[in-house]
């Protein structure tokens, strides 16, 4: 349990995943994936963990998704990360870009 929960790291990974690959996506699509715990507390209506996306055609910014307690959907979030340059820190933005998904959840809602 020192690194996060293993029951929601599996649930959450799973799911995501799943979801992604429902909705077309293949490797070739994702530069970068992984699971992540944030160090503050985000919707309560999700696991704390996430997972974060990179796509390939949008190297700069990193979608965020998370799964609801209750019904064990994958959400994307709305607010997404913009990379502003090497060794600096992200920006969020909520503007509609090319992975955003019709329906969204609010990060800190």
């Amino acid at each position: 349990m020192n690194h996060g929960n293993p029951y929601e790291k599996f649930i959450v990974t799973k799911n995501v995943t799943t979801h992604l690959e429902a909705m077309g996506y293949t490797d070739d699509d994702l530069l970068n994936q992984s699971y992540i715990e944030p160090k503050y507390l985000i919707n309560d209506s999700v696991y704390h963990g996430h997972y974060k996306v990179v796509f390939a055609d949008e190297p700069h910014l990193e979608y965020l998704y998370g799964v609801t307690k209750r019904d064990k959907e994958v959400v994307q979030f709305c607010e997404k990360e913009t990379f502003i340059e090497e060794s600096s820190y992200w920006e969020r933005t909520t503007e509609k870009t090319n992975h955003s998904e019709d329906e969204c959840t609010d990060y800190m809602n």
